[in-house]
């Protein structure tokens, strides 16, 4: 039987993304609207990503400084890598290292197909713990998801067939809209509470469940 594959997300999936994102911000603009200032930030920063494959380290620096000038706030000579500086020591999520080695000792292959770089990659892997035998990043392939080249890299790159294969991840816009084109299972890690505006295969609020969630889509 072909082996069974799960692709994640990482950024907002294992790792707190928007929780360094805010972070960063606070930082910097303490008395802000610091919620207000995060849901602009990740717009400008989709609008960065959008049909390049800039490096990740960059979209994060040309972002803050973007974010800064449109809120008229004055971001400090040097403050502009705050974000790009910090994502290295953004931690896993609490349940994410049990839940990835369960699905490693079920027989699960596991991938990274994350809109980032190399090296924040690696720091961030050595936060959760648990190897994983495949990862596609954004500035490697040249392409920033919602757009399928991480997934036309995954399959290049396996040859899995689509029905041993189910995607994880926490955002609708991302990954679960693309998957749903794709026609790939996608596993919605709601972590923000929202709306879902595709259908899912599952919806979590964490990744506790997800073993035997992927089990129930692709038995074994």
């Amino acid at each position: 039987m072909t082996d069974r594959w799960a692709t994640f997300d990482c950024y907002g999936t294992l790792i707190d993304w928007h929780g360094g994102l805010r972070a960063g911000i606070a930082s910097l603009w303490p008395d802000a609207d610091v919620g207000a200032l995060h849901r602009r930030y990740l717009d400008i920063e989709a609008s960065l990503q959008a049909g390049v494959g800039t490096p990740y380290r960059q979209v994060l620096t040309d972002g803050l400084v973007r974010l800064a000038a449109e809120a008229g706030l004055e971001l400090p000579p040097g403050s502009e890598t705050t974000l790009a500086d910090a994502l290295p020591s953004w931690p896993a999520f609490p349940e994410v290292s049990a839940a990835l080695a369960e699905l490693r000792a079920r027989g699960w292959k596991l991938a990274i197909l994350s809109n980032t770089d190399p090296d924040y990659l690696e720091a961030s892997l050595e936060h959760i713990g648990v190897p994983v035998d495949l990862r596609v990043v954004a500035s490697k392939i040249g392409s920033y998801k919602p757009a399928p080249g991480h997934w036309e890299a995954f399959f290049r790159e396996t040859g899995v067939p689509r029905s041993r294969h189910v995607h994880v991840a926490a955002s609708l816009f991302h990954d679960a809209e693309p998957c749903a084109l794709l026609g790939i299972p996608c596993v919605w890690i709601d972590r923000e509470a929202e709306v879902a505006t595709v259908p899912v295969a599952a919806r979590l609020t964490d990744l506790t469940l997800l073993p035997e969630t992927l089990d129930t889509i692709v038995p074994a």
